[in-house]
């Protein structure tokens, strides 16, 4: 017998059955060999997102099961393959009142901390022509900036995210940048907070972690280069302005690799830290997360954007001797 509850999926144990409310985060719908269609899920609440797989899906549950829809599931949390998923029962679409803002992850900071803090950090750009590019992109992006996920799933892939791993960029690169006072502050500052903004152009909207037509064939690297040469041409600069061709310098470089889709490698000092920060932030982001769902004493499930390594949690015996 099932009893509706209102634990979030990281409450209930492993092997556990239960009836809960969960948002459809993204679907995708498969063939298995014998030409038959499933259902591929991801399902997200506050806790955190999970997978599962619906066999044997029927046209209509294929229409209505969609991306963005809450439902009603039925199941018992499982672990395949060493990554916890759902194995589902039985699954409808929820009654009237629900949001999907109830099953949103949320951040660590909130949106007004996050805007002020990023804000005076605009104030600290000395250049007056970087500042000014700076505040005029995010003058026309406040909103989303701060409701979008900085990644479609492997860091940050929150509501908020981008405003997130922005602000931890930034106080990294302050830190740095203390240490070695030949970096230029305008620089950095300016790349940092302008190297993943175009994501709110790159993704659909902030909950499905899906592409626009633009991320799919364009990309945040090349639609925010192609964004400084927009706003500094209103702003009446040139394009071969150095300030300008640096800032986009800093932007188009900051994958670190053509393999990672950066059509240059960092060739300023500044690039070099930018590219640097963005890679450390990211991956610290993708082990924590990972580490979330073990145990003491275990070790995580594979990392696939850190060579599918595993990652160990110390255990009670090193715990208890701190």
């Amino acid at each position: 017998m099932f009893m509706m509850d209102n634990r979030r999926i990281y409450d209930i144990p492993k092997q556990e059955k239960f009836e809960i409310y969960i948002l459809i985060k993204n679907v995708q719908v498969l063939k298995d060999r014998n030409d038959r269609e499933y259902m591929a899920f991801t399902f997200q609440d506050k806790s955190g997102t999970i997978v599962g797989m619906y066999w044997s899906a029927l046209p209509e549950e294929v229409k209505k099961f969609t991306s963005g829809t809450i439902v009603r599931l039925r199941g018992m949390r499982d672990i395949y393959n060493g990554q916890p998923q759902v194995k589902i029962i039985q699954m409808r679409v929820a009654e009237e009142g629900l949001s999907p803002n109830d099953f949103i992850i949320e951040g660590p900071v909130s949106k007004e901390e996050m805007q002020k803090e990023i804000a005076d950090t605009i104030k600290e750009i000395v250049h007056p022509k970087i500042r000014a590019i700076v505040q005029t992109i995010m003058s026309q992006y406040r909103e989303s900036f701060y409701s979008y996920p900085a990644a479609k799933s492997h860091h940050h892939a929150f509501i908020g995210g981008l405003g997130f791993h922005t602000l931890s960029m930034l106080r990294l690169a302050k830190a740095i940048a203390n240490q070695y006072p030949v970096i230029d502050k305008s620089l950095l500052y300016g790349g940092v907070i302008l190297h993943d903004a175009a994501k709110v152009i790159e993704f659909k909207d902030p909950l499905s972690g899906e592409y626009s037509l633009e991320g799919n064939l364009i990309g945040h690297i090349s639609l925010m280069g192609q964004k400084i040469s927009l706003v500094a041409k209103q702003l009446g600069y040139q394009q071969k302005d150095e300030a300008v061709v640096l800032l986009k310098h800093m932007i188009l470089a900051h994958h670190g690799e053509y393999e990672y889709g950066s059509p240059v490698r960092p060739q300023l000092l500044e690039a070099e830290v930018l590219h640097r920060i963005d890679d450390l932030d990211a991956k610290l982001n993708m082990i924590e997360n990972h580490l979330k769902e073990v145990e003491p004493g275990h070790f995580s499930s594979k990392i696939v954007g850190l060579e599918s390594r595993t990652f160990y949690k110390p255990g009670d015996e090193y715990l208890q001797d701190k």
